[in-house]
């Protein structure tokens, strides 16, 4: 389970602000509009538009919401027309970090990205700096509290999962690209509740990061991810559970 992941579960776990719903849903409003644009506007012939709009549920955002997204994306309402841009640089202590991003306006953005790794003790990299660190796969979590790991084994490797990492608080699947759904499916068929499922940049070496530096990289990645224009961040640190609870104030 990447130092990532984990963190990212720790947030979970935190709940979300008003702040904090609106921004995942603004993410998420792009997310299915880009995907319904690239793929069309049916769930069913395109898998990165299903998997958008089943997270769009799972976070209750307002179905209208949804078909709104949707029409712009296939061009039946007018919107903004985002165009989609990776981001890469290094954090304090060499932590490698990608950033996907979803932008109307491509100049605006890299200034300001450019100025949070900064600001936040990291540099903003070329095309291909962190690339090669990284595999693209399906990311499936499962918490504990929901099923063992050997129930979690059983569905998830009869149905083409690719790894699964049991260790903190949740089962953690990792799929080739184009099973990430199938296997969410065949859990679910299991009776077994997914936390979340998405398409993830999956770190192939981490760096280990303590301390101050531990803070450091915390801080620049939360930083990324309250930028507007940032649908998700990758990054290849790794770092104790409980050192990161007690950053974020668990």
């Amino acid at each position: 389970m990447s130092g990532h992941s984990k963190w990212a579960t720790i947030k979970r776990k935190k709940g979300r602000n008003d702040a904090q719903r609106g921004r995942l849903f603004t993410r998420l409003i792009k997310e299915i509009a880009i995907a319904a644009r690239n793929g069309g506007g049916s769930v069913e012939s395109n898998s990165r538009l299903r998997l958008a709009v089943e997270r769009a549920k799972e976070s209750n955002m307002p179905a209208d919401n949804t078909e709104r997204a949707i029409k712009r994306g296939t061009g039946e309402l007018e919107g903004v027309s985002y165009e989609e841009v990776t981001y890469e640089g290094y954090g304090p202590g060499g932590v490698a970090i990608m950033v996907d991003v979803l932008t109307d306006n491509r100049n605006r953005t890299v200034s300001e990205l450019r100025h949070v790794f900064s600001r936040n003790g990291g540099n903003f990299g070329e095309t291909g700096a962190v690339a090669w660190v990284f595999q693209t796969k399906g990311l499936i979590s499962v918490d504990k509290s929901v099923a063992s790991e050997d129930q979690v084994f059983a569905a998830a490797l009869d149905a083409g999962a690719e790894d699964i990492d049991s260790e903190g608080d949740s089962h953690e699947i990792t799929t080739a690209l184009g099973d990430l759904m199938t296997v969410r499916q065949a859990l679910e068929d299991a009776r077994i509740k997914t936390a979340s499922a998405e398409i993830a940049r999956i770190p192939q070496n981490t760096v280990r990061v303590e301390g101050k530096q531990a803070e450091q990289v915390l801080r620049l990645v939360e930083a990324l991810e309250e930028h507007d224009d940032v649908q998700k961040v990758f990054a290849n640190f790794d770092i104790d559970v409980e050192e990161m609870a007690a950053i974020a104030g668990e």
